[in-house]
């Protein structure tokens, strides 16, 4: 049954109102709701502010490297480390790796480029970090509804948002309700604030609806695979950020390595492949467990444990990609629009910074009496904001890396290392791209095809077990929520052309091609193991899959990433 259907027939649905209805408890959508709080403290004003989070707690869906930037934390909670926040390690060193596959370069320091720098920075985990947010909200007032998925945009006549519906509950794989169905709810509030993190699933039907992304950079994406290792304490280096290049990756893909130690012998690791690469027989996960096999990355594991394991795809197209912010009744934030500072490796302080910039344009609309139109006070406050400069000289990080690793690699020293130091701020020119990741895969005959070693369970691992330490789970009995436009394109199109890249582009194992009984090929969609990195929406080449909502609470429990 339709989601309509189900509604004519248990309708309607209950709904709750709010002033500001945001979705996602990640930084940006946290920071939009403490900040509503803090202004309407200071003025006295009662304003209802509500999160959804489908995680089954602020945090748990959180996945990142992660070095931090504190300015934007500071801004929106000046007295964080009295108040305990989780940033304990800063940053006491930076090495820069250029890999080949038995060696590496280290850049000297003052050759690093000012992205590189992380001097004032914490290595932390997001994820602590994030449910840290989530208690500052709720002690200000705000309501967080955790476990609970946005499944569909709420319109009104006038086609503006008027907030969003939770999904249903007890709906079968065959669609149909049984024991325990619950109609999903509608949270109603006068602006909607999406902070769904990269690949939004309602923040994608929003800049298509709007057309929010005309005149724009088709937006980039990559894939980022992480561990948390545990190490012997003599190998510990509190504070250490290694980030590499080169190995494995050829010249013409886009990549790259992060190693960083945190406090208590810990390290948190892992290989960014952009999303835009060719070849359809490369595997992001394998190419991260062979990075892992490099001397210089081995070194700082053996001996180790591993504890966790996650992915998520990176929202990395920059100032040149991101889409118009704001449509009437409500504003996209954070990743789910695109503030990520892919040469920084950045996005946290980003989102949070963004989260404040709506919720002060939020804030004036509502006390000014409007609902429901456009907050364009928000975009213009982002343009004369520190970060809008920060984007602005990178905006061409990306772009360049699309003419192979070498140019790149040149032009961000050039722009963010040569200019600087000659007292231009922003780089003088501005390289676009016009393709979409999802269209640069080429036929699978006419490429190199790629044999990876076999893990050894001690420093490379297989992608079940790796999924399994990410406590990933979903309720069996629901509809899928990877979908197809057609059922025949993963085998006529995908197998027949490309070699089945979905069974290798996924980390967590969700597709796999497989024999029916009479020989035939067909796609097996394991739902249960899905990460929700969004790899899948991205990459496909015929865009014919479709990533939905799950129930609420499904999908990974992270623990200390």
């Amino acid at each position: 049954m339709t989601s309509s259907e189900l509604i004519a027939q248990y309708g309607p649905r209950d709904s709750m109102d709010y002033d500001v209805v945001i979705v996602g408890g990640g930084p940006g959508g946290l920071a939009a709701a403490i900040r509503l709080k803090q202004l309407a403290a200071a003025q006295s004003r009662e304003l209802s502010v509500v999160v959804l989070e489908k995680g089954s707690e602020p945090g748990a869906h959180i996945l990142s490297g992660a070095v931090m930037d504190p300015r934007a934390l500071t801004e929106l909670l000046p007295n964080w480390e009295q108040l305990g926040a989780p940033l304990k390690q800063a940053v006491t060193a930076d090495e820069v790796l250029f890999l080949n596959e038995t060696g590496a370069t280290n850049t000297p320091h003052w050759l690093i480029p000012e992205c590189f720098h992380n001097q004032g920075n914490y290595v932390i985990s997001l994820g602590a970090v994030t449910k840290w947010l989530g208690e500052q909200a709720e002690s200000l007032g705000v309501e967080i509804f955790p476990g609970f998925s946005a499944a569909e945009i709420v319109y009104g006549d006038d086609g503006s948002v008027r907030g969003i519906a939770t999904g249903n509950l007890g709906v079968g794989k065959d669609g149909a309700p049984h024991d325990g169905f619950q109609l999903g709810m509608e949270l109603l509030g006068k602006y909607t604030i999406f902070a769904e993190g990269a690949r939004g699933h309602l923040g994608k039907q929003l800049i298509a609806k709007f057309g929010l992304d005309a005149g724009k950079d088709p937006q980039s994406y990559a894939l980022g695979i992480k561990e948390l290792w545990e190490v012997p304490a003599a190998q510990a280096k509190p504070g250490l950020v290694v980030h590499t290049a080169g190995w494995p990756m050829d010249g013409d893909t886009y990549g790259g390595g992060f190693l960083y130690h945190l406090e208590g012998n810990k390290v948190t690791l892992g290989y960014v492949v952009g999303l835009d690469y060719k070849n359809p027989w490369l595997s992001p996960f394998e190419e991260m467990q062979r990075w892992k096999t490099h001397p210089s990355i081995r070194a700082h594991l053996e001996g180790g444990k591993r504890l966790g394991y996650g992915a998520r795809a990176i929202t990395a197209g920059g100032l040149l990609s991101l889409p118009k912010t704001v449509f009437p009744g409500g504003a996209l934030v954070g990743c789910d629009a695109g503030y990520l500072n892919a040469s920084r490796i950045k996005g946290s302080h980003a989102a949070i910074k963004s989260g404040m910039l709506a919720a002060e344009a939020a804030f004036e609309a509502v006390g000014a009496g409007r609902q429901h139109d456009e907050l364009a006070a928000y975009p213009a406050a982002f343009e004369q904001s520190w970060l809008h400069a920060e984007l602005n000289q990178a905006r061409n990080f990306k772009q360049w890396f699309k003419k192979g690793n070498t140019v790149g690699t040149l032009m961000t020293g050039i722009e963010q290392w040569l200019l600087p130091k000659l007292g231009i701020k922003s780089p003088p020119w501005t390289i676009h791209r016009t393709v979409p990741d999802h269209l640069y895969l080429k036929p699978a005959a006419e490429c190199a095809k790629i044999d990876y070693p076999k893990p050894d369970g001690k420093l490379t691992f297989d992608r079940l077990s790796s999924v399994f330490i990410s406590n990933t789970n979903h309720e069996e009995n629901q509809p899928a929520h990877l979908t197809l436009k057609d059922a025949a394109v993963p085998v006529s199109i995908n197998l027949a052309k490309f070699a089945g890249p979905e069974s290798r582009y996924c980390p967590a194992g969700v597709y796999e091609f497989i024999k029916t009984d009479a020989g035939a090929d067909r796609l097996q969609i394991n739902a249960q193991n899905c990460v929700h990195c969004k790899t899948c929406d991205i990459k496909d080449p015929t865009q014919n899959i479709v990533w939905v909502t799950p129930e609420g609470g499904g999908g990974p429990n992270y623990a200390g990433m």
